[in-house]
């Protein structure tokens, strides 16, 4: 049992965590033909954005409510059903994601009361589905807030149903903020490769994967899972449910349809990636494919090859309480020693973890702890690379944002293969800061800086 420590401290120094509007808004990108609504200043969407065009490096639809101190005082009601008359009229979207930020849920807004008065306003737009989330900064993280978007998802799309099993190749899939596109990807073709047919909700290896649209920018999101797969949900054989912050989207998405799941803390490492493999063949009721066992010897070997270089490894870990889960537990099966494990927010999942102890806090929190206790390797996201250069250690990039490496936003982590590549860029890592492999220099040759003084001393004697 870990020890939960919170640091005392009257302010956050050097922030670690996401807002839980930012979590909602990346939820609903995984729908098609959906467009985000945040309900705030304009200045509140202009800060999600930029985050998700620096980590995505791709334009990102976003709307807004637009508030001003006038409104704000006076009552915002008017706002949200003039902007969702709006996005219907000029957008016709599926779905419109209505969030809330800090500055609306301070004033107090009624986001199902203006629903209700942009329903009896606008009549002729009961076809466009609306899904509102309260998302205050005040509390929670992305992933708190992603999973709030995923179960208001599930009560305004999934209809009441009594028919699992209807379509017996088809698998719901509910998915965790921790999961890149190149992730979703994985997880689709996982379940590919036993012969079902999955449901991703959301699916953002479809929308954000990073690909040029023919028809160029869009208002909307593109790709995605769509309104119409999404009301089929009830007909699916199961429901397999990634990760314990969308405990509460299972449950309404179970208690609508009666549809079975199968629930699991992440797919990470080689017990977790066992475990969703023996589901899959339980539900296909086929044996497991010659190239996912194939990836299982791969993961073996990697780790059988790597494992001197993780004896006496400690790594720092800050993350929201999902990824810090997921690489605590695979860290402890490469023997890699966790003494300073940092959270975002305060979760339930924090007293499991194999660990002595976890902070609730920040990327200060994080610089001491990893000073303290001296650690060989830091895991945060962006934010942490100029703590990594102050302390002189190498820096594993992980969670939300990253934007100071290209392709960072698609990387795999789950699976076998994602698995595996975690195992060598580690350990690439340690090697690199115990500098144990030297390039090989002969004693013959010259360096670089001689040559080019020979080269210009002759052209002088010319």
């Amino acid at each position: 049992m870990a020890n939960i420590i919170f640091p005392n401290k009257a302010l956050t120094v050097n922030p670690l965590k996401v807002s839980q509007a930012m979590g909602a808004s990346l939820a609903f990108f995984g729908i098609n033909r959906c467009l985000p609504l945040e309900h705030g200043a304009q200045g509140c969407t202009a800060f999600s954005r930029v985050f998700f065009t620096r980590h995505f490096r791709e334009p990102i639809p976003l709307q807004t409510t637009a508030l001003d101190h006038a409104v704000t005082v006076m009552g915002t009601d008017a706002n949200v059903v003039e902007a969702l008359k709006t996005i219907s009229e000029h957008h016709r979207p599926d779905l419109i994601g209505l969030v809330t930020t800090g500055l609306s849920e301070t004033q107090g807004s009624d986001i199902l009361g203006s629903i209700k008065a942009f329903r009896n306003a606008y009549p002729h737009y009961t076809d466009i589905a609306v899904a509102p989330v309260n998302t205050p900064d005040t509390v929670g993280c992305l992933e708190t807030g992603f999973a709030a978007a995923v179960e208001a998802i599930v009560a305004a799309l999934v209809p009441e149903s009594r028919c699992p099993g209807r379509k017996p190749q088809q698998v719901n899939v509910l998915l965790p903020s921790m999961f890149t596109p190149g992730d979703v990807e994985t997880v689709g073709d996982w379940l590919g490769a036993f012969g079902l047919q999955p449901v991703l909700l959301p699916d953002l290896g479809d929308s954000l994967d990073g690909h040029i649209e023919q028809l160029g920018f869009s208002t909307l999101t593109t790709g995605g899972t769509d309104r119409s797969r999404i009301a089929t949900i009830g007909e699916s054989a199961a429901t397999l449910v990634i990760g314990p912050s969308l405990n509460k989207a299972a449950d309404l998405l179970k208690a609508r349809t009666g549809v079975p799941d199968y629930r699991f803390p992440d797919l990470m490492g080689l017990d977790a990636c066992d475990d969703f493999t023996a589901a899959l063949a339980a539900i296909s009721g086929k044996p497991v494919p010659r190239q996912i066992v194939r990836q299982r010897a791969q993961l073996l070997d990697a780790m059988v090859d790597c494992h001197l270089q993780f004896g006496g490894v400690r790594a720092a870990v800050a993350a929201d309480p999902e990824l810090l889960g997921a690489l605590i537990r695979f860290f402890k099966d490469l023997g890699i020693d966790v003494p300073t494990a940092v959270s975002s927010v305060r979760s339930e999942t924090l007293a499991g973890l194999p660990v002595d102890r976890v902070i609730v806090g920040d990327l200060e929190d994080l610089e001491q702890g990893a000073g303290e206790c001296g650690v060989d390797l830091l895991v945060a996201n962006s934010h942490g690379a100029d703590l990594a250069r102050q302390l002189d250690i190498p820096l594993l990039r992980a969670g939300f944002p990253l934007y100071d490496r290209f392709g960072g936003f698609a990387r795999r982590w789950v699976g076998y293969a994602g698995s595996r590549q975690i195992v060598f860029d580690i350990a690439n890592l340690i090697a690199w800061q115990r500098r144990e492999i030297k390039p090989y220099h002969s004693i013959y040759r010259q360096p670089a800086t001689e040559v080019a003084g020979h080269r210009s001393q002759a052209a002088t004697s010319h």
